[in-house]
């Protein structure tokens, strides 16, 4: 049966960047091509489509507020091609509601968002149905959930475990945002505090989620496990598992010749390929461990070229070793994304924390191997292959899991550079089991990664969700 159009509004960061803002992004784009009105609010708006819109604090105060968040905003359509942009941006934040200057300097997370409230106006037609994604970034009060929630039904995706905490988007090995925070090990983490009132900034998301009743989503197991421990659990009315899925018209597998040809790239070389935002000073990610690893491998492989490719960060190229790192700008257009996916022999991804990276969705996608740390959701994409003598994963371990007729790469325990070396070396050496895994990555990807998967299970929930609503709720104005 045709689906029936929905008037669906999601809530964003931002439209076009990575991570979670490209999962949304894709999202409200496949839903308009199945026929839906899907609209995009977000903090900072960075495309022309007209359906996304950005969440207009500065229309809101007094002059001097006005004339401030109107600053904020030209500076965020700035940040990442002008230099001073971002620092810009939070100064005008602050100077729109100094009270905010005040919170920051207490570490308290600030909510002080005043269009949040005015949502719901912000569509040409009254949505149906409002999907939130990341709620920090500085765009959105978080207050408003409870009075969001009353009014329409809201699905909340979690894209990390902020939501969850005093104010770290990951806790690594702390685990005391299931007490309360405080006494907080780690204010860099991001997002940022300058002191520790992460028990206050708890005890404020706890009383916020008291009164509320949302629809929870996360990516993998792992992350909706963390989610049904925690200050969230009492305000989710239902959570599902809904895997992220990647555009497979442009990330699946090519002709790897050809993509050396139009990058350049040797067609004898073994190429190792990274894929992650800021890669040298990405907290998430461990590229110190990388380094240390690829040097191992160049140790053990000396009779053939290595090339380790970056890409999302401009740098010059570095020597390590034999290994010969080549750093390469974020590209937008993701059909030379892909490109540079066909062309590598495998995929390392090396990280301290995560929860469902894309780059790996795309590096399987595109039939290619997949080496990485078991952290987070990892585990749950990548399908770490059964060791020679078929033994079990040891305790805490996750590097033995599948035989080669169903594995599609290997895993490592976080932090364990010979391990990662490991896995590193065995697929640079044993070019048959790399190719079978690649073939694997890619028949696994498009039954389990696919993004018309991922939009058709999100429908299937929001019909089951406004089916059970009052004909009150779901009667548009």
């Amino acid at each position: 049966m045709p689906e029936p159009p929905r008037r669906l509004l999601h809530v964003s960061s931002c439209d076009r960047s990575g991570g979670a803002e490209r999962v949304a992004w894709n999202l409200v784009r496949s839903l308009r091509t199945r026929g839906h009105d899907a609209w995009l609010a977000v903090g900072v708006k960075k495309s022309r489509d007209s359906q996304v819109i950005p969440i207009p604090h500065h229309r809101f105060g007094g002059p001097w507020a006005r004339a401030w968040w109107s600053v904020r905003m030209r500076a965020q359509a700035l940040e990442g091609r002008v230099r001073g942009a971002v620092r810009l941006s939070r100064v005008a934040h602050r100077c729109a509601d100094p009270r905010k200057w005040i919170d920051e300097l207490r570490g308290l997370e600030t909510f002080r968002f005043p269009a949040t409230r005015r949502l719901l106006e912000l569509t040409p037609a009254r949505p149906e149905l409002v999907h939130c994604h990341n709620l920090h970034g500085d765009y959105f009060d978080l207050r408003c959930l409870p009075w969001l929630s009353s009014t329409l039904p809201v699905v909340l995706t979690l894209h990390d475990a902020w939501l969850l905490s005093g104010h770290c988007g990951h806790s690594f090995d702390c685990e005391r945002w299931k007490i309360g925070c405080g006494q907080c090990p780690d204010l860099t983490i991001y997002p940022p505090i300058r002191r520790d009132a992460t028990a206050e900034n708890w005890r404020r998301k706890q009383r916020v989620y008291a009164d509320s009743r949302l629809y929870v989503a996360t990516p993998c197991r792992w992350l909706i496990d963390k989610a049904l421990q925690s200050i969230v659990a009492p305000a989710i009315a239902e959570s599902r598992v809904i895997p992220y899925g990647v555009d497979q018209s442009v990330f699946s597998p090519g002709d790897r010749a050809a993509a050396r040809a139009m990058l350049g790239i040797p067609s004898k070389a073994t190429m190792v390929l990274f894929v992650a935002n800021g890669i040298r000073y990405n907290r998430w990610k461990d590229f110190a461990l990388m380094k240390h690893a690829l040097r191992l491998l160049a140790e053990r492989v000396r009779d053939r070229p290595l090339l380790w490719f970056g890409l999302g960060e401009r740098a010059s190229a570095e020597q390590v070793g034999s290994t010969r790192l080549i750093f390469v700008p974020f590209q937008s257009d993701p059909a030379r994304v892909a490109q540079y996916y066909r062309a590598a022999d495998l995929y390392v991804h090396a990280a301290r924390a995560d929860t469902f990276p894309n780059a790996i969705l795309e590096a399987l996608a595109c039939g290619v191997p997949v080496v990485a740390t078991a952290v987070g959701g990892i585990p749950e994409q990548v399908n770490g292959l059964r060791d020679a003598a078929g033994s079990e994963p040891s305790a805490g371990s996750m590097w033995n899991r599948y035989d080669d007729d169903l594995a599609t790469g290997l895993l490592s325990s976080p932090a364990d550079v010979v391990g990662l070396a490991n896995g590193l070396t065995r697929l640079v050496v044993d070019r048959p089991l790399r190719l079978t895994l690649g073939a694997n990555a890619a028949d696994d990807a498009r039954r389990r990664f696919d993004l018309q998967r991922e939009v058709t299970d999100y429908l299937a929930w929001y019909e089951e969700i406004l089916a059970a609503q009052p004909a009150a709720v779901t009667v548009g104005a």
